[in-house]
């Protein structure tokens, strides 16, 4: 069997009350153009149903090359400016690369 690596990421952000609605617009708008670019498998936000003002992020990558260009999108750059204004803690952010058997 064939095995291809993939990137995962992980990642989340939590806002202040009263950013929370800010936060979730701009990381729409950033999940709705990341899954128009090259190598982009998956891209998705989700608000946590035990702490509203936190949004948790899953994506998944063809491959390094493709997220690190990602990374140095606009689109990427407005969105760690504006998690940087409104969160409330420290955002987190894992990668994984992961091999499944094809």
């Amino acid at each position: 069997m064939a095995q291809d690596a993939e990137i995962i990421v992980l990642g989340s952000a939590t806002a202040t009350e009263e950013g929370i609605d800010e936060l979730l617009a701009a990381s729409l708008a950033h999940v709705h153009r990341s899954r128009t670019e090259p190598g982009c498998v998956a891209h998705g936000v989700s608000r946590d149903v035990e702490d509203p003002l936190r949004l948790v992020f899953v994506e998944r990558w063809a491959d390094r090359a493709a997220l690190d260009l990602h990374f140095t999108q606009p689109g990427s750059l407005e969105l760690v400016e504006v998690v940087g204004r409104l969160a409330a803690v420290p955002p987190t952010l894992e990668i994984h690369e992961v091999t499944s058997a094809s």
